[in-house]
């Protein structure tokens, strides 16, 4: 059992690695065949990001594929450490904005003046799947939030791994230059077809109460379109280029 408060672990062999400050959670799945990181965080919360895997007896190299749920720097910023060793994987509408580094919409710099690119490895499609053997990770392509917005579903467990699509409460992230409000709301009609368990977000609480979050998601996001008064909106952005 392992006892850090950094790391609970939520399913067998799969760990919630709690970001610091703005840095979102990644979240760590250890595999028969491949171990695979859900989301690096921020750049400067690589250290504790790195405490952490060694807590769990790896090291970065023993990471075999990074999935980023969407392009922005505190889902991306890390990738850096990982890509020389580990496949660097995104929704194809997000590694294009990686790979070119359009930081208008990633928002990431690193400050290093030696700051190497960010890679891309694997350009994914919707229903993509990843074969761990003990977990099958499956990409749902969720737009909204952004255009190459995924989340990931585990179909033994039935649980979701949804980035900054969905969260505890149904709370919205704000819709980011390549997203769309009306997209958002196709993407949780979409996910609410699913049997899911619990919900594993990029930002905050876990959630077992799904279904609420997506019919409340939903009304949140049709009152945003209304600019009705009263919706709650989170940004989880940090100031752009200030040392991602």
């Amino acid at each position: 059992m392992v006892k850090d408060d950094l790391i609970i672990e939520l399913q067998p062999n799969i760990f919630r690695l709690k970001g610091a400050g703005s840095s979102r959670h990644s979240y760590l799945i250890r595999g028969d065949y491949k171990n695979v990181l859900i989301d690096s965080g921020v750049d400067k919360n690589f250290s504790k990001l790195q405490k952490s895997l060694l807590t769990l007896g790896l090291k970065i190299r023993d990471i075999d594929i990074v999935i980023n749920t969407h392009e922005h720097f505190d889902h991306i910023g890390a990738n850096r450490y990982f890509q020389d060793y580990a496949l660097i994987a995104a929704h194809r509408f997000a590694a294009t904005k990686i790979a070119v580094e359009d930081r208008y919409v990633t928002m990431y710099k690193s400050g290093d003046l030696n700051e190497p690119s960010l890679k891309v490895h694997l350009w994914l499609e919707n229903r993509f799947r990843f074969d761990l053997g003990n977990y099958i990770l499956e990409v749902v392509h969720t737009p909204g939030h952004t255009s190459g917005s995924i989340c990931i579903y585990e179909f033994t467990r039935k649980i979701l791994f949804t980035g900054d699509t969905l969260f505890a409460g149904g709370t919205l992230s704000y819709i980011g230059e390549s997203g769309s409000v009306g997209d958002y709301i196709n993407s949780i009609n979409l996910l609410e077809t699913r049997k899911i368990n619990e919900l594993y977000p990029g930002h905050g609480k876990i959630s077992n109460t799904p279904e609420d979050d997506m019919q409340k998601a939903i009304l949140n996001a049709r009152a945003l379109l209304r600019d009705e008064e009263g919706v709650e909106i989170t940004d989880f952005r940090e100031v752009p280029y200030a040392n991602q």
